[in-house]
């Protein structure tokens, strides 16, 4: 660690202690040359896998991007945006221990069309309507029937 008053990289830690968010280490430091004390903080640094498009480009993952999309086809629906930072908050979970660099935009898609079938049925049509680019009418009408039949299997009541 470099010292921010001298730039020299000789120092010692003299205090180490879990932040007030318990996510970083607090080190007091004293630097070996010129004596003055600094404070440090070390944490896990978390790189999130990239994103792999249909069309073989890479792109980092973007969570405002998803959280965006999510918000937009849930707007004027019963989905609270505390169960979409969960829901957030879990996938980047389940991407980071899955240990992989890359991971593909439509594990990404189907993860996120599963919970708003979930949540709830419009929200879910509207993301899927961008998702898989549907172009007119009967896509919307093909997906509903797709829908309607899943329900009819599961034993819910139309």
């Amino acid at each position: 660690m470099r010292c921010p008053y001298c730039h020299n990289t000789n120092n010692k830690v003299i205090d180490s202690r879990p932040s007030r968010e318990a996510n970083a280490i607090r080190r007091r430091r004293e630097c070996l040359n010129c004596q003055r004390r600094f404070t440090t903080y070390e944490q896990v640094e978390e790189t999130m896998p990239l994103i792999v498009k249909k069309d073989a480009r890479r792109e980092p993952y973007q969570r405002p991007k998803l959280y965006e999309g999510i918000k937009k086809a849930c707007e004027k629906r019963p989905v609270s945006i505390d169960a979409i930072e969960n829901f957030l908050d879990n996938l980047e979970r389940e991407m980071l221990e899955s240990g992989q660099r890359e991971i593909p935009s439509t594990w990404l898609g189907e993860r996120v069309m599963s919970k708003l079938r979930e949540w709830d049925e419009v929200a879910f049509v509207r993301f899927a309507s961008v998702y898989r680019h549907f172009t007119d009418a009967t896509d919307f009408m093909e997906e509903i029937r797709h829908l309607l039949a899943n329900r009819k299997e599961g034993g819910e009541k139309e």
